[in-house]
């Protein structure tokens, strides 16, 4: 049998949605049709942003992947703003906003411009392979602006757009923040506030084939642990006038890190670790410069690390318990702990958040699509919804489907953007007809 065009085969598979189950309004099995009819425009619109490199360091490539959301945005009817973010050692950000009925609920879209590929990477080109298409940021995060213009085009075409309340914060720095932070993210925090919903286009998770839903992003933090002791002879070790050592102190805190640390919700890995006479972090704290000797006792040892939690009493609580275990210090030895500043910071799994899944849900029944269970949130990374997450309810991961994000080799599951720009569309589309 001839195989269809995947644009025809999506319509089809939505379409044989079981009857019982499927009860779209004419509006939204509209949007639908949309979706699968332009299925074509998509994948040419994702391979225009593949192809032009957007490095969270290649601010002028950021700026050119932000003048493509606008030529797509402006015709929708949206006021778009670019702003600059120089200042911060990044691009800047692609605001854009469509005001409808004044009582509606307001929508925040939110997604990212940037990718880990700086131009001096091999991996710059989409390719398609078979379902799936294969470039840098095709899934992270450039499939989920192709999701976010696919969804509000069936809208538009459906008529449910023109009365829609929704602001869209595209960042340029999402994979490597620019400093101060709270510069870098001060619009979109006060985009939150003043919205009733977020919506985070970053990728969809699967967990042994099923889509899940993302009610909850765990938090991203770093710290260094410094530990000093008396530079000796090695033959003085242990001993009342030498002491420990600096890295003895430093394992001896490590350990107990993962020892006494462990709970429900909670990663912290050592990323770097350094000691010997003399240790040198590099100014962005990726790199350590080291000499010393095995019969001289070090006086310095550095270990630089991340820290993952859920809420943020959890990070209160765990940073706490570091500081005291560092503040224990073995014979002859100090130590300090830092945290960086500019983390970012959690979603929790609120109420609010599991009633957007559930009208989520809602939609997938009437698309006779399987529900979405939440995802455990240990499988999902941090990303730009945490700095609403204080005041706004919000889902994550209505972005498409995709592998090996972050490395050569990444590529999105090409009918995953038409299955999420379709959910994505009636969601909205039933969240813009409630009140405030």
């Amino acid at each position: 049998m001839k195989s269809l065009p995947l644009a025809a085969l999506v319509a089809l598979q939505l379409a044989l949605a079981p009857a019982a189950e499927a009860k779209l309004s004419k509006a939204e099995s509209g949007m639908a049709k949309t979706v699968a009819a332009e299925q074509d425009r998509s994948l040419a619109l994702l391979e225009k942003l593949v192809n032009q490199n957007s490095g969270s360091l290649n601010l002028e490539g950021v700026e050119k992947v932000g003048a493509m959301m606008r030529a797509e945005l402006e015709p929708l009817g949206f006021k778009v703003e670019w702003k600059p973010m120089r200042d911060t050692g990044r691009a800047g950000h692609l605001i854009a906003t469509h005001s409808g009925k004044p009582d509606a609920k307001r929508l925040l879209l939110i997604a990212h411009l940037d990718t880990v590929f700086e131009p001096d990477s091999p991996f710059q080109k989409f390719v398609r392979k078979g379902d799936m298409g294969e470039g840098p940021g095709a899934g992270d995060d450039k499939g989920g602006m192709v999701v976010i213009v696919a969804a509000l085009r069936a809208m538009q075409a459906a008529g449910t757009l023109k009365d829609a309340n929704i602001e869209i914060h595209m960042t340029g720095d999402e994979e490597d923040s620019g400093s101060p932070i709270e510069k870098a993210r001060a619009d979109l925090i006060a985009a939150g506030k003043r919205s009733d919903v977020a919506l985070d286009f970053e990728g969809l998770v699967r967990d042994n084939g099923a889509d899940m839903g993302s009610v909850a992003r765990r938090s991203s933090d770093s710290w260094t642990v410094t530990a000093t002791g008396k530079s000796a002879h090695s033959s003085g070790i242990f001993s009342a006038a030498a002491g420990d050592g600096a890295i003895y102190e430093l394992t001896r805190i490590v350990h107990r890190f993962r020892t006494e640390l462990p709970e429900p919700n909670l990663t912290f890995n050592v990323g770097l670790i350094a000691g010997g006479q003399q240790a040198d972090l590099d100014a962005g704290g990726i790199r350590a410069t080291v000499t010393g000797k095995t019969n001289i006792i070090a006086p310095v040892a550095v270990a630089r690390g991340d820290l993952r939690a859920l809420s943020p009493e959890q990070i209160a609580r765990v940073k706490a318990k570091m500081a005291a275990i560092v503040a224990e210090h073995a014979p002859g030895t100090d130590a300090k702990i830092a945290f960086d500043p500019g983390g970012y910071p959690s979603m929790a799994p609120t109420d609010g958040n599991r009633a957007l899944l559930t009208k989520l849900n809602g939609v997938n029944r009437d698309l006779g699509l399987a529900e979405m269970a939440p995802l455990d949130p240990l499988k999902r990374g941090a990303g730009d919804i945490s700095f609403v997450a204080a005041d706004v309810d919000g889902l994550a991961g209505l972005g498409p489907y995709s592998t090996g994000d972050h490395a050569p080799g990444e590529a999105v599951d090409i009918p995953s953007i038409a299955r999420q720009a379709t959910r994505a569309a009636i969601l909205m589309s039933r969240l813009s007809a409630e009140k405030r």
